[in-house]
């Protein structure tokens, strides 16, 4: 039987509890399994291995996202971190040019220092794409849209050339969710979540997951997860659960309220530069509204200045100021000071990210609250 999203969201992983009858998983909170005898137990030793919550969860993503297997962490920095893992000292990965700041410092700062090697490129730009693998590079991981410009990569044809040249492609599915975009059917090898963001969607939780469609990458996967050990807790993985049973609502919502946002922005005299793949005016719609089949939630506005995008600010009062994305409620983000802060200047200038971007979260309230929200902001910065 063929299931729609919504209906996988809600059941796969999810049946009712064979001992109970509870429709909804049990909260497994223990840290390990009495064993039968030496050798024998019931498929669960040490919750650090497994929890039969995060199996659950693990099973649901999995199904979301079309893929085979799906390995949950504790945030998704984790498990970034746990794909790069799976290469080695001296290979040599490539990074789309406009990622999470994070991501760029963990590849920077970090995993260089052991021996990986890294180059960021306009994953927009094929040629450059092609030009930048090398004889030892492994992987070529993207984000789309990425943040906070909201560029679209190209999955299939991103898929075609890596697996040419014998190299995996990752995508950083965040931003769109499993609803609105599913990389592995368009040919990515791993698709890796915040699942802070959309997929948790009540600001509650820190969690990230990677959802693959291979077996043999699934397990160099768990054995990671088991050995370095950053799992999440099972009650993330339970409020995670009870999140992606809403998924297809809210993303619905998130999407008509930034869609309504975005063509305010658009035509307002105090913005000078609107990001957002919904509008048609967008550089890569076409692109975007033929992998995607919705736009999401960010938003991202150039002001022209630090001052404006500081007045632009204050004058928000039901949008809130902080970091992160994806919940229920409207949040906004200074990307130069906050998410890409550890971007070298000269580099975060040279992408686009300016002292005046501002990035919207676009939450589920009523659209007419938010409008007029923003509207009396831009008013304010003019």
């Amino acid at each position: 039987m063929s299931l729609g999203f919504a209906t996988k969201a809600i059941h796969v992983g999810q049946e009712p509890d064979a001992l109970t009858g509870s429709v909804t998983v049990p909260l497994y909170q223990t840290s390990t399994f009495a064993q039968e005898a030496i050798g024998k137990h019931k498929g669960y030793e040490y919750a650090r291995t497994q929890n039969p919550t995060r199996t659950a969860w693990e099973r649901n993503i999995a199904a979301l996202e079309e893929g085979t297997d799906a390995a949950a962490f504790s945030s998704g920095m984790a498990a970034i971190d746990t794909v790069a893992r799976l290469f080695n000292a001296g290979d040599h990965i490539v990074l789309a040019e406009d990622m999470y700041g994070g991501t760029f410092r963990l590849f920077d700062t970090v995993l260089s220092r052991h021996g990986l090697q890294f180059d960021t490129v306009d994953m927009c730009d094929f040629d450059a794409v092609r030009r930048s693998i090398r004889s030892n590079t492994k992987l070529l991981f993207t984000e789309t849209p990425t943040n906070p410009l909201m560029n679209i990569s190209d999955i299939t044809t991103l898929a075609e050339i890596a697996h040419a040249a014998g190299v995996l492609l990752a995508v950083d599915n965040t931003f769109a969710s499993p609803y609105f975009q599913r990389p592995l059917t368009l040919g990515a090898d791993i698709v890796v979540h915040s699942a802070t963001k959309y997929l948790g969607g009540h600001s509650d939780l820190v969690h990230g997951v990677v959802v693959v469609r291979s077996s043999e990458l699934a397990e160099r996967l768990y054995f990671i997860q088991n050995t370095v050990g950053a799992v999440p807790g099972p009650f993330e993985c339970w409020l995670l659960l009870r999140s992606v049973k809403t998924l297809a609502l809210r993303m619905e919502q998130h999407q008509r309220n930034a869609l309504a946002i975005a063509e305010l922005c658009s035509t307002h005299p105090a913005v000078e530069l609107v990001y957002y793949p919904g509008l048609p005016t967008h550089p890569q719609h076409q692109l975007a509204a033929q992998q995607m089949s919705g736009f999401s939630g960010m938003v991202s506005i150039d002001l022209g200045s630090r001052h404006r995008a500081d007045r632009f600010i204050a004058a928000l009062r039901l949008i809130t100021l902080a970091e992160s994305l994806g919940g229920v409620e409207s949040l906004v983000c200074h990307p130069a000071t906050m998410t890409h802060a550890s971007i070298p200047e000269p580099i975060r200038l040279q992408r686009g990210i300016t002292d005046g971007l501002v990035r919207l979260s676009i939450g589920i309230e009523d659209t007419t609250d938010l409008l007029e929200d923003v509207l009396h902001a831009l008013d304010s910065c003019r």
